[in-house]
């Protein structure tokens, strides 16, 4: 728009020209008043006649702009020191087992907190002279040491080293933890600013203790007691004083002075140190000297030991801890990797090892003979750089004396194997498919090393305390090394016949008992136009096997029975069995009487545990409880309460108690009557594997079509467990395989190497249930004779619920009834009913069990 147009909006140009002219007004204004003024009138005869007062204004304006310039481009975004009051370092999450021992940290980092009080004079006194020997006296900054360092910048600068010295251990801390490690003189400017403060905020003896807590030492490690156990696996109340003189030196080159090639480096600048500390009165000439005739003795870089074997336990509680808190510090205050938290788990190390060494001894027997299939991985190598795809798949193997390396190369009937350490040796035992970037396990053979295989097969395993839910030892794998995948929680696998005892639960809440009697015949289902009839067949193929008791039918693990059971109690009661305990939802379809849906591990686990627990169930749990960095419970898996249980003074009421965590699933009465049948499938059945043991147990085995997946599920009142092995993507493990063969004898190694665990006390009936004397085949009641430890004894006792036990007669009874049948047969003038028989001279009736008592189903 030109001058002489109108503007387009009068009004809104009017307001402009009113505000600039008021402001002209009002700096007019406050000039002339100044200028009124007797010092303003004297302030401008200066400024007009005196030189030196003008230069004097031209400074002090400068210094207003320098420090208003540094306002804005430093100190205004500096933190304030008030914040270390209440810093809390990222800390590792610990673990512990049941017993309370620590089994293993979630850490990327090393780092233990320690007060000042538990560091070491000789460690803290070494730090000082290697870094700060004025740290007692400067406040913050040290100006002789920061002009050198201005010095030494000036004279590197352009050649891209790095300035050396100027910082004092405030300046550190204020860098570590406030600032960071930009390098530049505006970073330096706020080390200077922020240090002032911290000294202004903080003791000395909390500001050192902030360093030797947080400064980067190398190795993952950060902090003097997480070096001194990283470099020589001490604490540091344990260290000499050539020790603590080379922890001091790593604050200047961390990954240089801890590195092999560099020793010659890092004993010069140690013993330089050392001399220091005489200097400064810490240490007497004899103690240096002494010191000094010591090697670095830095011991190799190595891991955190822990025992491998709770590697997919403790997983699963990582997963939980994650979704619960997540896994960085920006996360939450109660972050995995930062969190500082304390977690105490069910883990049982024993129970543990054990189920470790059963499943791998039974994946490796099923492997026997098997030649080699695939490596662990592949790698496509580019010239000869092998290490470092190697170190980044992260693949490890704690099983004998076996190490995962990779292929290097290999020529014919030649090859190399290199391993993470950067080390490489022959590899002998070459299958025809094994090809160079292959990562693969190898055992040593002489001066070489040789292939060996890792099962193909798999499988998974838990034990579980089915009185509390908390699961004890899990193993979801050959070795979690290889891979997190966990077959005891997240592989959904078809139960088979593990799921049997529910079908029958279901048939004896529906008014059977263990001595009904059952047809193993043929039962086919018309499914409909489209799928026609569907005929059910046992396992070993045969098709009828007469009528037998339901004990037998569950002992021999019969289809045919069990499918008939199924079908008279109700596919609708079926799967609503199976789902209150938790193994699934499924329709109500015959199939699922069968084990033909997919479960896990953990939860047959706890379903049988529900079974040992008198039909009460408990969530299963790995975490008993979860702390924080200050020791407060922030999480507990038993949320129960007992407001009386802290009261000052008895008032004399009855003792508080806790209410009923678990939940009652099954009626105690019916869970019992099946866990005394799967006591007979140990004693004389398909896990009689298991019956020279010489404990109490019950359980009860499974093998799916094709076989694909083959189970073991039971255990004990104390310990309940299931197992199974098959291929990761399911396919035929051999027609030879079977739950009785291969899954039942790993649950048996489990046991022998945890002997002391397992209870010889035997299953206690819960109120309601009858024990009574019957015929083993024919499950009638019998009066003569007694039970024995035989296993296949003609008597054994049954279980039955009060309401549907035989009724029990005298012999004086029993004579009156027959008269009473002989007199009825003269007046009819009829022979005696054939279901009279004699027993010598004396005519008795055939024992048989109460009408009420017994079912039979065709």
């Amino acid at each position: 728009m030109s001058e002489s147009e109108p503007p387009e909006h009068p009004e809104r140009e009017s307001v402009r020209l009113r505000i600039r002219r008021d402001a002209r007004n009002l700096f007019t204004r406050v000039r002339d008043w100044l200028g009124d003024l007797a010092i303003g009138h004297w302030a401008r005869e200066q400024w007009r006649g005196s030189k030196w007062f003008r230069i004097g204004g031209y400074a002090l304006g400068a210094l207003l702009a320098f420090n208003l310039l540094l306002w804005a481009l430093v100190t205004r975004s500096l933190p304030s020191a008030d914040t270390l009051l209440t810093y809390q370092p990222p800390l590792p999450t610990m673990v512990r087992g049941i017993d309370g021992e620590i089994v293993y940290s979630y850490a990327r980092e090393r780092r233990v907190q320690l007060r000042y009080v538990d560091f070491p004079k000789p460690l803290v006194n070494a730090y000082l002279s290697a870094e700060d020997k004025t740290f007692w006296t400067h406040g913050g900054v040290d100006y002789t040491g920061l002009a050198g360092a201005v010095i030494d910048y000036v004279t590197k600068f352009g050649s891209g080293e790095r300035a050396k010295g100027g910082s004092t251990i405030t300046q550190q801390v204020a860098k570590n933890i406030l600032i960071g490690d930009e390098y530049s003189i505006t970073r330096k400017l706020k080390e200077m600013i922020v240090a002032r403060r911290i000294e202004g905020v903080l003791t000395k003896q909390q500001i050192l203790e902030l360093y030797l807590n947080e400064i980067p030492l190398g190795r993952q490690s950060f902090g003097a007691q997480a070096a001194a156990r990283a470099y020589f696996g001490k604490d540091v109340a344990d260290l000499q004083l050539h020790e603590a003189a080379f922890l001091a030196i790593l604050p200047k080159a961390p990954e240089r002075y801890g590195r092999a090639q560099y020793a010659d480096q890092a004993l010069e600048r140690r013993n330089y140190v050392l001399g220091q500390m005489v200097d400064n009165g810490w240490a007497t000439p004899a103690e240096a000297a002494a010191a000094k005739a010591q090697p670095l003795g830095v011991i190799p870089r190595r891991a955190d030991s822990y025992d491998a074997s709770v590697g997919y336990f403790v997983e699963e509680v990582r997963r939980t801890l994650i979704e619960k808190y997540g896994e960085k510090a920006e996360d939450g205050p109660n972050s995995v990797y930062a969190g500082g938290l304390w977690v105490r788990t069910s883990l049982d190390t024993q129970l543990q090892k054990s189920a470790q060494d059963a499943l791998r001894a039974g994946l490796m027997r099923y492997h026997a003979g098997r030649a080699w299939t695939k490596p662990i991985e592949h790698v496509d190598l580019s010239g000869d750089k092998w290490l470092g795809p190697l170190v980044s798949l992260n693949k490890s193997i704690n099983y004998q004396d076996w190490r995962v390396g990779i292929v290097v190369s290999r020529s014919g009937s030649q090859a190399t194997i290199g391993f993470a350490d950067g080390k490489t040796a022959p590899l002998t035992g070459l299958p025809p498919a094994l090809k160079a970037g292959d990562v693969i396990a190898a055992a040593p053979v002489g001066n070489a090393w040789a292939v060996r295989t890792i099962p193909e097969v798999s499988g998974g395993m838990v034990a579980q305390d089915p009185r509390t839910g908390r699961v004890l030892a899990m193993q979801g794998g050959f070795d979690s090394g290889l891979a997190s995948f966990n077959r005891a929680t997240q592989a959904q696998r078809q139960p088979g016949s593990t799921i049997k005892p529910f079908v029958y639960a279901t048939g004896l809440d529906q008014g059977m008992t263990p001595a009904s009697e059952v047809l193993d015949g043929q039962f086919c289902v018309y499914q409909g136009a489209k799928l026609g009839q569907k005929c059910f067949r046992n396992f070993d193929m045969r098709g009828a096997g007469g009528t037998h008791t339901m004990r037998w039918g569950l002992e021999q693990s019969r289809n045919l029975m069990t499918v008939r059971i199924a079908n008279d109690a109700g596919m609708d009661n079926v799967v609503k069995t199976i789902s209150d305990v938790g193994i699934g939802k499924y329709q109500p379809f015959l199939s699922f009487a069968l084990g033909a849906g997919d479960t896990t591990v953990l939860q047959m686990t706890n379903a049988y545990a529900a079974l040992a627990n008198n039909g009460v169930q408990f969530t299963p749990t790995l975490i008993d409880f979860v702390q924080d960095r200050n020791g407060k419970v922030i999480w507990r898996a038993d949320t129960r309460r007992c407001n009386q249980c802290n009261m000052a003074q008895w008032d004399g009421k009855p003792m508080p108690r806790l209410g009923q965590r678990g939940k009652q699933v099954l009626d105690p009465r019916t869970a019992y009557q099946v866990v005394h049948m799967l006591e007979g499938v140990v004693t004389r059945g398909t896990a009689v594997v298991l019956r020279d043991l010489g404990l109490p147990l019950f359980g009860k085995t499974g093998t799916t079509t094709g076989p694909t997946n083959v189970w073991f599920a039971g255990g004990s009142q104390n310990i309940v467990g299931a197992v199974y092995i098959g291929f990761d993507q399911p396919r035929s493990l051999g027609g030879y395989v079977q739950g009785g063969t291969f899954a039942a004898p790993i649950f048996k190694q489990f046991v022998q190497g945890s002997r002391s665990r397992w209870s010889s006390v035997p299953f206690v009936a819960p109120p309601g249930i009858h024990i009574v004397k019957v015929d083993r085949v024919s499950g009638k009641q019998v009066f003569a004779g007694n039970p024995t430890d035989e296993p296949k004894a003609a008597i054994i006792w049954e279980a039955f619920k009060a309401d549907t036990e035989a009724k029990r007669t005298t012999r004086r009874d029993e004579l009156a009834a027959q008269r009473d049948q002989l007199l009825a047969a003269i007046r009819r003038g009829s022979a005696p009913s054939e279901d009279i028989v004699t027993d010598g001279e004396t005519p008795v009736t055939s024992p048989s069990i109460a009408a009420d008592s017994s079912v039979t189903v065709q």
